[in-house]
C-alpha cells in the first residue's frame, strides 16, 4: 500500500471546527442529496433507505486524515461495517485546485493505494452537499440510521491529535453510535466538536 505521508499534509490545519454546527441536526431527516460516484454513476443518500450510512469528509492532503489512513485504521472501519451492511460513503468536497481534490480516476486510484474499502466515493467539487451538511473539516464524520435520521455529527474520536499512537486510547464516536444504534439503544454521543483541516471548499 502506498503510504500518505505527512509531508503532503502540512496546509491549512485546525484543531477544531469553531461551535457546535447547525447544517445537519441530530434527530431529523438528513439532508437528502444526489453526487457522482467516482465510477460515474449518480448517487443519492435515499438509496440506501434501510440502511445505517456514514458519512466521512475526507482530504488527503490533511495530516488528521493521515493518522487514520497511514496506519490502516480507516480502511479497517470500512470493511468491518460495510460487511455488516452498512454504507459508508467518502465525501470528497475539495475544489478543483484546491488541497485534497481529487478527479473520478484519482479517487479511484486512492481506493486501490490505500486499499480503502467505501461503499463509493462522492464528489462534491462544488461544495454544495458539505455546506448543506456544515462540514467544517476533514475528517468529518455523519451517521445516518435506517430511517434516514441524523444520529451523530461530528469528530471521529475523542483525541484531537494528528499522531496515529493516539488512536488505540480514544473513544471513537462513530463506532460508539453505531454500536448503540444498531443494539436498538440511544447513542450516548450524538454530537461532538469536530477536529481536522479546514474544508476546501470553491468560493
Amino acid at each position: 500500500m502506498k503510504k500518505l505521508t505527512a509531508v503532503l499534509a502540512a496546509l491549512s490545519m485546525v484543531s477544531a471546527a469553531p461551535a457546535f454546527l447547525s447544517g445537519a441536526e441530530i434527530g431529523e431527516p438528513a439532508p437528502d442529496f444526489t453526487l457522482k460516484c467516482s465510477n460515474g454513476t449518480d448517487v443519492s443518500l435515499s438509496d440506501f433507505e434501510g440502511k445505517f450510512v456514514v458519512l466521512e469528509w475526507v482530504n488527503h492532503g490533511c495530516p488528521f486524515v493521515v493518522k487514520f489512513y497511514e496506519p490502516g485504521e480507516m480502511q479497517r472501519l470500512q470493511k468491518e461495517y460495510t460487511e455488516k451492511g452498512v454504507i459508508w460513503l467518502t465525501m470528497n468536497s475539495s475544489a478543483p485546485g484546491l488541497q485534497g481534490h481529487m478527479t473520478a480516476e484519482q479517487a479511484n486510484q486512492s481506493i486501490e493505494d490505500l486499499e480503502a474499502h467505501p461503499t463509493a466515493i462522492l464528489l462534491d467539487h462544488d461544495g454544495v452537499v458539505g455546506r448543506k451538511y456544515d462540514a467544517r473539516v476533514t475528517p468529518h464524520m455523519y451517521v445516518i440510521d435506517p430511517d434516514g435520521i441524523l444520529i451523530y455529527n461530528g469528530a471521529i474520536d475523542s483525541n484531537p491529535s494528528r499522531r496515529a499512537s493516539d488512536i488505540a486510547d480514544a473513544e471513537n464516536y462513530v463506532v460508539s453510535a453505531l454500536t448503540a444504534a444498531m443494539n436498538g439503544e440511544e447513542v450516548a454521543t450524538p454530537r461532538t466538536r469536530p477536529y481536522g483541516c479546514s474544508m476546501k471548499y470553491a468560493d
